[in-house]
């Protein structure tokens, strides 16, 4: 029923061009920094990995999809990719932070605040009142952890799907679950080219330098 809801909701022609549109706005808006890109290289294989874990072993999956590749893409927005006025889009970092479809540096933050919080709270309460595996040994702490990491990213990702139902229409949720899920795929397709070219002395897309000189 709910299934059928969400199809009826959906026109697949306007579904794909506003995927499109959305990977659009987030590369032009948020990888200026070839070191950013490279980062996202890092995390889209480290993720693709994780994704073949996910059928071996969930818990390792969500390690190294938390560990790894989230570590290493927010690293590259939160240290790396520029902040100040855009000149290449005419836009001020803080409106691209208010028309942000998914996660904005803001959200970002209590997210990542909740990733870095569960280990302790595992590690003061075994078994998280009976929701995961009770642990007496580290391996046993570590798997713990993965699946609280695992629901954590689920959750993250249901939440601001359905809050995007709310906000703006269930297309839109959808779209954007459907272009998170796929990113690892897609930035490997773009940013491939990414550590090569910061090894020339790229260290920003041609376009943003122009913009600035």
């Amino acid at each position: 029923m709910i299934f059928t809801f969400l199809t009826s909701e959906v026109d697949v022609k306007d579904f794909f061009k506003e995927l499109q549109v959305q990977r659009w706005d987030d590369h032009r808006y948020y990888h200026h920094c070839r070191i950013n890109q490279s980062l996202h290289l890092l995390s889209a294989m480290a993720f693709v990995v994780a994704y073949a874990l996910l059928f071996i072993d969930p818990a390792m999956a969500a390690l190294l999809a938390w560990m790894v590749s989230m570590t290493s893409r927010q690293a590259g927005h939160f240290f790396f990719e520029p902040l100040g006025y855009d000149h290449v889009n005419q836009a001020s970092n803080a409106f691209k932070e208010e028309i942000k479809v998914g996660y904005n540096l803001r959200r970002k933050v209590v997210l990542l605040s909740a990733w870095a919080f569960l280990p302790l709270l595992i590690f003061m309460n075994p078994g998280l009142w009976g929701v995961l595996p009770a642990h007496e040994t580290l391996p046993e702490f570590l798997r713990a952890v993965g699946y609280a990491w695992l629901y954590l990213g689920a959750a993250a990702l249901l939440f601001r799907t359905v809050h995007l139902f709310f906000l703006k229409d269930v297309q839109t949720g959808l779209v954007w679950m459907s272009k998170i899920v796929s990113d690892p795929f897609h930035d490997i397709y773009l940013y491939h080219k990414a550590p090569w070219q910061l090894l020339r002395g790229e260290r920003f897309a041609p376009e943003h330098l122009q913009a600035n000189r």
